[in-house]
């Protein structure tokens, strides 16, 4: 359940209980606050109804001024609820767009902390993949901090918010910049271990990791937007970004060409898979703008960033195939 305060002038405040009586709550109230001439509506609202009723409120104030609606979830109420009549919108339980909005922002914000994060985990994950050090490499996978921006992406092409794709496309190549170039530096201090196992793997692209990659980002998608911020830990080791971008700078500095190109494909294919299946299950979810002429330009950019994602996928699948093709060739 969510509880919905609107903080807003009194002469405005029918519009709002009309909309607020048409969704049937499970609860509201009208509270007399110490400004002058102002109300304060708080609603009890099942989970299931709560983004339509915040729509339906953000509509009655289009045209209104000094209001201001907060969100909060509801842990428990007496006595019970009934439940929603309509089981599939209760079955379908969402955060409301708002909050999702909020917590991709955040996790795609271009800062100095993020940056940190990102030459530390390196650090981490080059060690561990240069040493074979499994627990090191898990390590650098948990801390993940590329999964925001790529979701920050995914949500901002989902919504048509295209402030959010520029930032968090900004926020993704500063990432990425900065741990090549943190294990381009390490590559010059460690003599490259071709015999690590988890160094080596990170120069193999299979098949088996397109299905991984497509796996991995929609379990961080649907896990948004169910609001299960703890599934998020199995889907950062899931997705591993950090290891093939550090593998690759290892290699750069260490001239191995080939390697350093099945590396950085490996990081592109997981790059383009997690911004496919995010943007799939986001439309899945039906999240998408308040207004029918930004839900069509959000179609719009989804189509387009789901097009030309699927379009390097299926180039990525063929050079994997050619390639199996002519290694079985090869030792045949």
């Amino acid at each position: 359940m969510r509880q919905i305060d609107i903080h807003l002038k009194q002469r405005d405040r029918e519009t709002v209980i009309r909309a607020v009586k048409a969704f049937d709550p499970v609860d509201w109230m009208i509270f007399p606050v110490e400004q002058h001439d102002r109300s304060l509506i708080r609603i009890i609202m099942h989970d299931g109804r709560s983004q339509e009723l915040t729509d339906a409120i953000q509509d009655a104030l289009n045209d209104c001024r000094d209001w201001r609606v907060t969100m909060l979830p509801v842990e428990a109420t007496l006595p019970t609820p009934k439940p929603l009549e309509d089981e599939e919108k209760q079955a379908d339980l969402q955060v409301l767009r708002e909050e999702l909005l909020d917590d991709v922002n955040r996790d795609a914000a271009l800062t100095k902390d993020f940056l940190i994060l990102c030459g530390l985990s390196t650090i981490v994950a080059a060690i561990g993949l240069n040493s074979d050090g499994v627990a090191a490499v898990i390590g650098a996978m948990v801390i993940a901090p590329l999964l925001g921006p790529i979701l920050g992406f995914s949500l901002g092409a989902g919504l048509g918010n295209f402030a959010l794709v520029k930032q968090s496309s900004q926020t993704l190549a500063a990432g990425i910049g900065v741990a090549l170039a943190v294990a381009f530096l390490i590559s010059f201090a460690l003599p490259l271990n071709t015999e690590s196992h988890e160094l080596m793997s990170r120069a193999q692209v299979r098949l088996d990791g397109v299905a991984l990659a497509l796996a991995a980002g929609g379990a961080a998608a649907l896990s948004m937007a169910q609001g299960k911020a703890a599934v998020l830990v199995g889907v950062m080791v899931a997705a591993a970004l950090l290891p093939p971008g550090a593998a690759f700078g290892l290699f750069l500095g260490a001239q191995q060409w080939t390697f350093a190109s099945r590396a950085g494909l490996l990081l592109s294919l997981n790059v383009a898979c997690l911004v496919l299946s995010a943007l799939i299950v986001f439309r899945l979810k039906n999240i998408k703008p308040r207004g029918w002429i930004d839900q069509r330009n959000a179609s719009r950019a989804t189509w387009l960033n789901a097009g030309l994602s699927a379009a390097f996928l299926a180039i990525v699948v063929t050079l994997i195939i050619v390639l199996d093709l002519g290694e079985a060739v090869s030792i045949g």
